[in-house]
């Protein structure tokens, strides 16, 4: 049986898929999505993830999130999703695995203050970086620069791109353009995102203290799922209690993305992926799911992501990448040999000092700082 014939028809099917950039011979024992994972998984960019911010700096704890944590979390809801809807495991793995290659050091501080200090040359959003490193900066193929990835890849990992950027970028962003919709592994992908970080964002609050359970009752969707662990294994308490509560919690969020976006199909029947792109979003929450969820986030961003003791540490990251950029700016001499911009375009310089320092991993930024502008580094 060839290893796509269970895929719905509306799923993505590698043999049937828009291609890549570079063509290249089919591989005889991988499929086209299977080929990208390998790819993605080798690459420089995904090692650097275990040593990127998530939530936490790296050195703050040996058990918080990474990007690379984060990443291979997405991976599994992701997968898990997409069997139950017949839809392209591969594809959802690969998106999944390559959605935060272009992510800065230290979380979103660090790619909204680039894009402050990238204001006048283009700006910077880790989506579309995330696009750069596989169609250009990765170096690991004699015939071309980057993964050379299927194009059902690369549109999964743009998942946000202004109108200015589409008109830029060609084929891979039309859909912005026009309005159209992704694959639904594409769609599929976003969603196990958000159930990822919803989900271990609470367990490194806990384990970090800056957050409590007593806080956390105050969300009516975690109040009932921690209700129902007490009324299951009543005197239950510590790291098991909190465990069993965030797995109802993936859960219950999982099952009702199958669920609500099983009958959206039903209803819709889309033919194909051609349907699919024309039609309205396919793979969602229920309303009632996604008030529950969206009350989630924001006691997370009001509890967890603007507590001081992140703040803190925002604020020490914000000054790191904002003085290594306006130092290489300044100076491109300080810069490696393979990001000094020789050709005098503003533009090129500040996209290059760009790319080298969202390659960065928290340590790896931070010694380069205290190299600059540390007189002990002498």
């Amino acid at each position: 049986m060839h290893p796509e014939a269970h895929l719905a028809p509306y799923a993505a099917h590698s043999e049937g898929g828009v291609g890549r950039r570079y063509p290249e011979t089919a591989h005889a024992s991988r499929s086209q999505f299977q080929r990208d994972r390998d790819r993605i998984i080798h690459s420089s960019a995904f090692r650097r993830l275990e040593y990127k911010t998530q939530v936490f700096l790296n050195h703050e704890g040996d058990l918080f999130r990474t990007r690379l944590t984060h990443s291979l979390e997405v991976a599994q809801i992701g997968r898990s999703l997409a069997r139950n809807l017949r839809l392209n495991e591969d594809l959802v793995e690969a998106i999944s695995l390559a959605h935060d290659l272009g992510h800065t050091p230290f979380g979103h501080v660090g790619q909204d203050v680039l894009n402050e200090c990238m204001k006048d040359h283009g700006g910077f959003e880790h989506n579309l970086q995330s696009l750069r490193v596989v169609d250009e900066l990765e170096e690991h193929y004699g015939a071309f620069d980057g993964l050379n990835l299927m194009f059902e890849t690369r549109e999964g990992i743009l998942k946000h791109c202004s109108l200015a950027n589409a008109r830029l970028l060609g084929p891979v962003a039309e859909r912005f353009i026009q309005r159209t919709q992704p694959s639904l592994e594409a769609q599929l992908t976003n969603l196990a995102d958000e159930i990822a970080y919803n989900s271990h964002d609470i367990d490194d609050g806990l384990r970090s203290g800056l957050i409590t359970i007593s806080q956390l009752e105050q969300v009516d969707f975690f109040a009932r799922l921690w209700r129902d662990v007490q009324a299951t294994y009543p005197g239950l308490s510590g790291r098991r209690a909190i465990y069993e509560t965030l797995r109802r919690l993936i859960t219950a969020l999982a099952d009702d993305l199958i669920v609500t976006s099983g009958q959206l199909l039903a209803d819709a029947a889309p033919a194909d992926i051609a349907a699919v792109r024309a039609s309205p979003p396919l793979i969602r929450f229920s309303d009632g799911m996604r008030q529950d969820a969206t009350e989630l986030k924001r006691f997370l961003r009001a509890n967890l992501y603007q507590h001081y003791q992140v703040n803190r540490m925002r604020v020490k990251a914000s000054r790191i990448v904002r003085e290594l950029f306006d130092a290489f700016m300044a100076e491109p001499v300080l810069l490696p040999p393979d990001y000094q911009d020789q050709s005098g375009d503003a533009n090129k310089r500040a996209r290059k000092i760009a790319d080298y320092i969202a390659g960065m991993t928290d340590r790896y930024a931070i010694r380069e700082h205290r190299r600059l502008f540390s007189l002990e580094e002498l």
